[in-house]
């Protein structure tokens, strides 16, 4: 994992070095007001969350159930954007949230390994899946 973490380390070093930081704008002429912080291109922008959150962004490493990539998250709202496509949206708050309630049933059901139509026969029952929380 040190090895990974090393690698890590040098592609931010080396993207720093492909991308250095614009120099300071030029100080205001008298009188005149400060133009402010000038804009950062998006690779820096992008190095700098990599630099702030390495901790975040190589979890997985150190923690097997966590996802190499977010697929299944993208997934998930991928039905949202569908719906909103194909019905013109959502009449209501209530039916968005009805709709997003399901969705999140459905796919934690999915996540834990549960047949989907057993999850939803047993949410009529009366007896609904609740997943237990993962053990640390």
């Amino acid at each position: 994992m040190v090895a990974f973490e090393q690698r890590y380390e040098e592609a931010l070093k080396a993207g720093y070095q492909r991308n250095p930081r614009p120099p300071p704008p030029p100080p205001p002429v008298s009188g005149a007001k400060s133009a402010g912080r000038p804009a950062q291109p998006p690779p820096l922008n992008l190095l700098d969350r990599l630099r702030d959150f390495k901790t975040e962004t190589l979890a997985f490493l150190h923690d097997f159930r966590v996802p190499f990539d977010n697929n299944l998250a993208e997934r998930d709202v991928r039905m949202v954007k569908v719906k909103q496509k194909v019905s013109g949206g959502f009449r209501t708050p209530a039916g968005a949230q009805g709709f997003a309630q399901l969705r999140g049933y459905l796919s934690t059901a999915r996540k834990n390994a549960m047949n989907v139509f057993a999850a939803i026969r047993d949410a009529f029952a009366g007896c609904p899946f609740i997943p237990t929380a993962p053990s640390a």
